[in-house]
């Protein structure tokens, strides 16, 4: 995934869009079944890539395979460690390489440490978390041994700011060590030739947030909190997601990209 196309030549065109196409790419997408998941699946493939994308609701990964031909569908489960490694093993069987992984597969239920449980305080670790460390090792081993490759770790602003008064502490908690996973992998796995950097959305419609875009008191919290006062549009992402993934932005690594409408500016 190395690409000089975007230096300036004096014997052809320059095209700075270049490097932001991946033909013969190979990209995982986790959590692809709906939502943000399903956009980073459908961008990824309008560059070129060839894209995997897994999840549990099988039947919503093959209508969407449906969409976009050539994609692979590989029904999992993401808290299940069996489940993770047939994933790239699958995905390495299928195409013989991984040049991206994104990392969006997450979970979250809103309440306040009163009434959050034990077992989905785990939960949300093992999903948001371990998950996300457990693939990033599979497929950095694939992508070493190849000299390149590109991790995206879906985080979230509130990997680096408070949620309350919309309590999840198990939330914060789980994308905050995202944030600084991502730091480290990217640090250990530099000189080898595999960059990697977070996305950390603010408040995007979604399956995870399903009901704030209809819910007034909601929207004036959105509105009193993030600089540009709404809700982000989920092709208000497309950007950032080519940026971490592709050729483009080949000298970002360690970074968690904020695309939250300045709420984090505060």
């Amino acid at each position: 995934m190395t690409s000089d196309s975007s230096s300036p030549s004096t014997s052809g065109s320059f095209d700075p869009l270049a490097p932001f196409r991946m033909e013969g790419s190979v990209a995982i997408v986790t959590g692809a079944s709906s939502g943000l998941g399903a956009r980073f699946a459908r961008v990824l493939h309008a560059v070129g890539a060839d894209v995997v994308v897994a999840a549990r609701r099988v039947e919503r990964l093959e209508a969407l395979a449906e969409e976009l031909p050539g994609t692979f569908v590989v029904g999992a489960d993401l808290s299940l460690a069996e489940d993770r490694e047939r994933l790239v093993r699958e995905a390495l069987d299928r195409f013989g390489r991984i040049d991206v992984l994104v990392n969006n597969a997450g979970v979250s239920e809103v309440g306040g440490i009163d009434v959050e449980s034990l077992d989905t305080f785990r939960f949300a670790m093992e999903v948001n978390v371990t998950a996300v460390w457990h693939l990033s090792k599979l497929c950095a081993a694939a992508m070493v041994d190849a000299g390149s490759g590109s991790i995206v770790n879906v985080a979230s602003m509130l990997g680096h700011v408070a949620s309350t008064p919309i309590k999840q502490a198990h939330y914060c908690a789980s994308k905050g060590a995202v944030v600084n996973m991502t730091r480290e992998l990217a640090v250990q796995l530099g000189r080898k030739g595999v960059r990697v950097n977070a996305l950390s959305p603010g408040y995007f419609e979604s399956e995870m947030t399903s009901g704030m875009e209809s819910d007034e008191s909601s929207q004036d919290y959105v509105r009193s909190m993030a600089a540009i006062p709404r809700m982000g549009a989920a092709h208000e992402l497309d950007g950032a997601l080519l940026l971490l993934a592709s050729p483009a932005g080949a000298y970002v690594n360690g970074h968690s990209l904020l695309v939250d409408g300045g709420w984090s500016a505060r």
